[in-house]
């Protein structure tokens, strides 16, 4: 028995007689691309496999069998589709473009967007060939109100599928260098059925995850910065800086569609100086308070046993009078201050002579103790 297959204009294709294959008047555009099921042939199936399938191949195949019982034709026509199998979609100021490569037959595009607008947006669709025979398509959209709220779909189709890109563009997020989580929420969607990628400024790669029951990978880069991902697919972040800045791309895709969004980070400022001034504060609060409470603990234990007997320490500007009666008073420069003591309320002045007593304290130069 002797099989063969001729394309359109009678190429060769493929020859098989004498119980092996006859490739010497093969067409070269089929060379290596072409084989038959050999361990099938003598019960009756001589189908041809033809792999790296091109635009060009398309077209009608003649298979012609000979056999002991007679000859025979049959006659394929061959139907060759690129499908859309990725779509890009962007937004760079006021414009949005959308692409996708390497299709056939020729694709068409559109725009929708959701909320649905009465809006009559500028766009262009350019289509191009290739010396594949295959099309290359981009469109964009120019948009006279970049409101926030708007989702913006580029729909590719052709005879054989079609595919989505939506785009959104919420408002800025800021935050603190803690945590905080970037939302990549899709209505009507589940991660079950789709893969995450999330981009910083558009090209670094932060993670990946092909799906709800897929553990997420994380860069070596974001390792520190991410904790990890909620259930819609939100970023969840920590231990920010400046560095970490930017715009924030999720990317969300199925088989039909792929959902972007970018939301800009914003990382709110913190002023040194204000830091510092906290800090030196709190630290000079805590040591007066230590050094006051031990002034007090060495009062009660050293109580004196003189009538209006005192003893006075100057302690950053901070003049203390402890008395036989457990009485400890404050005084912040020469303003008086008020202090309420386990035994009496008393008042403490400074080199006032109308309220100065040598009975009390000898040493003019220390506050004047006045018992109530």
């Amino acid at each position: 028995s002797s099989t063969g297959f001729r394309g359109t204009g009678k190429t060769p294709v493929h020859s098989y007689y004498h119980n092996q294959d006859q490739l010497a008047r093969q067409d070269q555009r089929f060379r290596d691309r072409t084989s038959l099921f050999k361990d099938q042939i003598s019960r009756g199936n001589a189908s041809l496999q033809l792999t790296g399938v091109e635009v060009q191949d398309r077209g009608r195949y003649n298979c012609h069998t000979s056999t002991i019982s007679g000859n025979k034709d049959s006659f394929i026509n061959l139907k060759v589709d690129a499908p859309v199998t990725e779509v890009d979609i962007q937004k760079v100021e006021n414009r949005i473009t959308c692409s996708s490569e390497g299709i056939y037959p020729e694709p068409e595009l559109t725009w929708s967007t959701s909320p649905p607008s009465s809006v009559t947006f500028k766009n262009t669709t350019t289509v191009r060939e290739t010396e594949q025979q295959l099309y290359n398509i981009s469109g964009s959209l120019i948009l006279s109100d970049s409101g926030t709220d708007v989702a913006y779909s580029c729909n590719i189709s052709t005879r054989r599928n079609k595919r989505r890109a939506t785009l959104r563009h919420p408002p800025p997020i800021i935050a603190s260098s803690t945590d905080t989580t970037i939302p990549c929420s899709v209505s009507n969607t589940s991660l079950m059925v789709f893969s995450l990628v999330w981009r910083f400024n558009h090209s670094q790669i932060i993670l990946n995850q092909a799906g709800a029951n897929v553990s997420h990978s994380v860069s070596e880069e974001w390792r520190q910065q991410v904790k990890g991902v909620s259930e819609s697919g939100g970023l969840m972040l920590q231990d920010l800086s400046w560095k970490q800045e930017g715009m924030y791309t999720c990317e969300l895709s199925n088989p039909e569609e792929t959902y972007v969004t970018n939301t800009f980070l914003r990382i709110e400022k913190v002023s040194r100086t204000g830091v510092t001034g906290i800090i030196v504060a709190v630290v000079v609060g805590v040591i007066v308070v230590v050094l006051l409470t031990g002034l007090i603990l060495y009062c009660k234990s050293k109580r004196v046993r003189k009538t209006h007997s005192a003893f006075s320490w100057d302690l950053f500007n901070v003049y203390v009078v402890c008395t036989d009666d457990d009485v400890c008073l404050t005084q912040r420069g020469t303003r008086p201050e008020m202090v309420l003591s386990e035994n009496s309320l008393c008042f403490v002045r400074r080199k006032e002579e109308d309220m100065y007593d040598s009975n009390y304290l000898q040493d003019p130069q220390q506050p004047v103790l006045l018992s109530m």
